[in-house]
């Protein structure tokens, strides 16, 4: 939580009397070192709400702790230190929303204001303070992701991520077998489909949903009515609730503002008086006095803000509401002008990524020419050398025919003296012809092999020359990439594209240079597309709250089911919710309500 100290001079305070306050708001810490001795309650808030910006000062008050142990507002139109403040130093204050809107799409316009009605509320549903069902908290902890961490991105996700995070009320853990895994992996289910929006759309529609509580904003007291019975009473936007003891989600009887004439009480006794001159007094009796006070400041306060809501905005609404559109717009076009430039951006590394891609593809083709050139010129190498040992081995055959011929010649012109030499030499002249013919013969396979070597070594030189000419035909278009698109370059232009801010002229003209006339019309249409899918994305979220409680139903612990759970699911089997119990509870009129009252 940021801590912020706003300390001033001596001479500043005037030289009186000073003391010091620490305010604590929802996100953040402030210490004022110096409130003058007779500062009002107004001069402090008002100081608080410069501090932080906010000017929807209406919902907000200054909360305390008095000195008898109760919770109190401080009182605007008296000092602080005449009031029933803590002693301590410095003086210890809560900055919480004291009253609710009826609609928050609707009446909140300031991102500070929503931010602290997210805050608190969220913080007031895990507390257990505002009951809400297992499948709606699972849903209500998924936009809580969104706003704190953005769009759900695949890459960066870790498992264990959301652990640190406080986003299921303990009666929700406790009430099903699940692991911390189980419930994170059902948050991210859900995380994952809100890819887009952004922290203050994910913040809105968090309050959205929760508006719907049937314990959304409203300040419950206990009371007694003139039979002494105990019951509760709960104030709210709308009017005044009175619940049973045991059931403080249906109310048995609603006082709508509008039907509210006059409010008091005196000592324990509240009275309050409803339109209509037959109409009984409305009477119901307080533990203290001290909260009869509290009642009627709260009556008075949801009561105002009811009747401003039916009136015409002020001249500083209007603007306020005015600059908040033109900011929604404005941040419109810059969420257009992102994703455009992020899909260029996108577009750019999928281009590069494919040159890159097509030049590996290149490169392996050069690699398996070049292989295949080297194994040519191996081949080559291997039938030369063959051609030429056959070669040699054929000259040696006939050298060796012509030998044995020489041979034969001379055994004949030799003269034999007898018959049996001369036959013995026509033997052998027969043998040495038989010789000479097989060595012949073997010259001249060894001829017809050293010719077929001579063909293959052709054929071999033949692919050579092909490979030759497929290595410079890929290395004619290689050289072109890098010409073209250069690595070095492509990785350097993407490293300056980057995302520029959004021009805006003096004049509080939103304009966006991204944008022409064609882009604004098509985002007027999206937005009126977005109006007419609300319906459709509203009965698609009840779907999923349905699957999800189907789904989760099986691990339940009966044990840890508490009465308000029994209560809720009764309500959903009768077909009942918030403002339909709201609306039977006023059905009657008045009169039978006020005896209705007195008669529980």
């Amino acid at each position: 939580m940021p801590f912020v100290n706003m300390k001033k001079a001596s001479s500043q305070a005037g030289g009186g009397k000073s003391f010091a306050v620490r305010v604590t708001t929802m996100d953040a810490e402030l210490e004022f070192s110096y409130i003058e001795h007779k500062a009002t309650g107004k001069d402090l808030f008002e100081l608080v709400c410069r501090t932080i910006g906010l000017r929807e000062t209406w919902y907000f008050g200054l909360q305390f702790v008095d000195s008898k142990g109760y919770i109190s507002w401080l009182k605007f139109d008296r000092k602080v230190l005449d009031q029933d403040v803590p002693k301590d130093s410095p003086v210890p204050f809560l900055f919480l929303a004291k009253f609710y809107p009826e609609d928050v799409s609707e009446e909140l316009i300031q991102e500070i204001t929503q931010h602290l009605f997210f805050l608190q509320v969220k913080q007031s549903i895990l507390n257990m303070d505002i009951y809400c069902p297992p499948e709606a908290s699972v849903l209500l902890a998924s936009y809580a992701v969104q706003a704190k961490y953005g769009d759900y991105d695949p890459a960066n996700y870790k498992p264990g991520m959301l652990s640190s995070d406080d986003l299921l009320p303990q009666r929700v853990i406790d009430q099903y077998q699940m692991t911390p895994e189980m419930w994170e992996d059902r948050i991210k289910e859900w995380y994952a489909d809100h890819k887009g929006m952004s922290s203050d759309e994910a913040e809105m529609e968090y309050l959205k949903i929760a508006q719907d509580l049937e314990q959304y904003g409203v300040n419950y007291f206990q009371i007694k009515n003139k039979k002494n019975t105990e019951l509760w009473l709960g104030v709210d936007a709308l009017g005044l609730n009175v619940y049973n003891q045991n059931n403080r989600l249906e109310p048995k009887i609603t006082f709508p503002w509008s039907e509210v004439k006059n409010i008091s009480f005196k000592e324990k006794k509240f009275v309050i008086k409803p339109v209509g001159k037959k109409v009984p007094d409305f009477i119901f009796y307080a533990p203290k006095v001290k909260i009869n006070k509290l009642i009627l400041e709260l009556c008075v306060g949801n009561h105002e803000l009811f009747m401003r809501r039916r009136k015409p905005d002020s001249m500083e609404i209007q603007q306020m509401k005015a600059n908040a559109r033109d900011e929604r717009q404005r941040k419109r076009c810059d969420r257009a002008k992102l994703a455009k430039e992020k899909q260029l951006k996108e577009e750019a590394l999928k281009e590069k990524a494919d040159l890159e891609r097509k030049l590996s593809q290149m490169q392996e083709e050069v690699r398996t020419a070049q292989e295949m050139l080297k194994r040519s010129e191996e081949t080559t190498e291997l039938l030369a050398e063959k051609a030429r040992f056959a070669e040699e081995e054929a000259q040696l055959l006939t050298q060796k025919a012509t030998d044995t011929e020489r041979e034969i010649q001379s055994i004949k012109i030799t003269a034999i003296k007898t018959e049996e030499e001369r036959i013995l030499m026509e033997f052998r002249a027969r043998e040495y012809e038989m010789i000479a013919t097989k060595l012949l013969e073997d010259s001249e396979r060894r001829a017809k092999e050293a010719e077929q070597l001579k063909e293959e070594l052709s054929q071999a030189r033949l692919s050579e020359k092909l490979a030759k000419e497929r290595l410079l035909e890929v290395a004619r278009v290689s050289p072109t990439y890098p010409t073209m698109f250069p690595l070095a370059s492509l990785t350097s232009d993407l490293s300056d594209f980057h995302i520029g801010p959004t021009h805006v002229p003096v004049d509080g003209e939103i304009s966006c240079e991204l944008l022409g006339d064609g882009d604004m019309d098509q985002l007027s249409q999206e937005i009126e597309r977005e109006r007419v899918e609300y319906m459709e994305k509203s009965k698609h979220l009840q779907e999923q709250l349905k699957e999800l409680k189907s789904e989760i139903e099986v691990l339940k612990v009966e044990e840890k089911e508490t009465d308000l759970d029994r209560l809720h699911e009764s309500s959903i089997q009768r077909g009942d919710s918030k403002y339909s119990t709201l609306r039977q509870a006023k059905a009657n009129s008045a009169q039978a309500r006020v005896a209705f009252f007195e008669e529980l």
